[in-house]
């Protein structure tokens, strides 16, 4: 089978990862993580916003949790943002919604982690493939993505 992009990318990086296939369909997070033998906190979510036009920000959050827009715009210095739609995920990213992840991607996108993340010692990520997922210390992701923002973006 040939690798994810994302897995190429991390590769290309030197990070450790592993490719996780899931045998079927994935319906909901808690599926996605029973499967891979984590728990929901551990699965990352990579979520596109749009500043302006044609600007983007990805935001990494742990599991099911929901960016503050009010977090968020204070973070950027924004008074406005939107959530990308389906064709705008796949134009930034390359990628389906569902198997998007920070790497690999055709432009260069500032991210923002979430402090969320880093409290798990191993997550997934996408892989740039559906029902496809890298797996990873959280530290290697963290050395893989260089200079980020991190902050506390999560609704309570």
């Amino acid at each position: 089978m040939i690798d994810p992009p994302v897995s190429v990318a991390l590769t290309h990086l030197d990070i450790p990862h592993r490719v996780f296939r899931h045998a079927g369909p994935v319906h909901s997070l808690e599926q996605a993580a029973a499967e891979r033998g984590q728990t929901p906190e551990q699965v990352v979510r990579s979520l596109l916003f749009r500043m302006a036009s044609d600007r983007y920000v990805m935001v990494l959050v742990a599991g099911p949790g929901q960016v503050s827009w009010k977090a968020l715009r204070q973070h950027l210095g924004q008074t406005r943002l939107t959530t990308a739609d389906r064709d705008e995920v796949r134009r930034v990213t390359g990628y389906e919604i569902g198997a998007v992840a920070p790497f690999g991607l055709p432009t260069p996108t500032p991210v923002i982690v979430d402090r969320g993340v880093l409290a798990q010692p191993e997550i997934s990520i996408g892989s740039g493939v559906r029902g496809v997922t890298v797996i990873l210390r959280t530290e290697e992701l963290m050395r893989a993505l260089g200079s980020v923002d991190v902050a506390s973006l999560v609704e309570d």
